[in-house]
């Protein structure tokens, strides 16, 4: 299993996920379910018209929180926008009630990974493992 797999295997057990920007010198976080495992890279999206993909592109570094049971996973990098028809359509088949709102409403969802990434997945007082994505 790759870094990328693991990384996505721990967000699809927790479910919501906690997505983590600056905005300024203020942090951010904002809860999240949408994530895309494509070619061993882990994609975000969001609509480019929400404060968190403007914050994203003033400032790259992010974070992602996640919970599983008695075990919690810190994701960062620096968030690469990517602009891919072909990933947007594997979106519209993951997500079709979601992507219609957005088509009915005109708004553009952003897509995005993580560079230089890096994990650790933790129990409350001790390391389980740490790896870079």
């Amino acid at each position: 299993m790759s870094n990328a797999q693991k990384v996505s295997e721990f967000l699809d057990k927790a479910k919501v996920f906690y997505f983590l920007t600056i905005d300024g010198n203020q942090p951010k976080g904002r809860p999240f379910g949408f994530h895309m495992l494509m070619d061993d890279k882990l994609y975000f999206g969001c609509g480019t018209f929400k404060n968190v993909f403007k914050q994203i592109t003033v400032n790259p570094q992010v974070e992602v929180l996640a919970v599983n049971g008695g075990e919690f996973m810190r994701y960062d990098g620096t968030a690469k926008i990517v602009r891919d028809d072909a990933l947007l359509n594997k979106v519209r088949e993951k997500m079709p009630d979601i992507m219609a709102l957005y088509d009915k409403n005109g708004w553009e969802m952003g897509l995005f990974y993580l560079e230089n990434g890096h994990a650790e997945i933790r129990g409350l007082f001790d390391l389980k493992e740490e790896f870079d994505v």
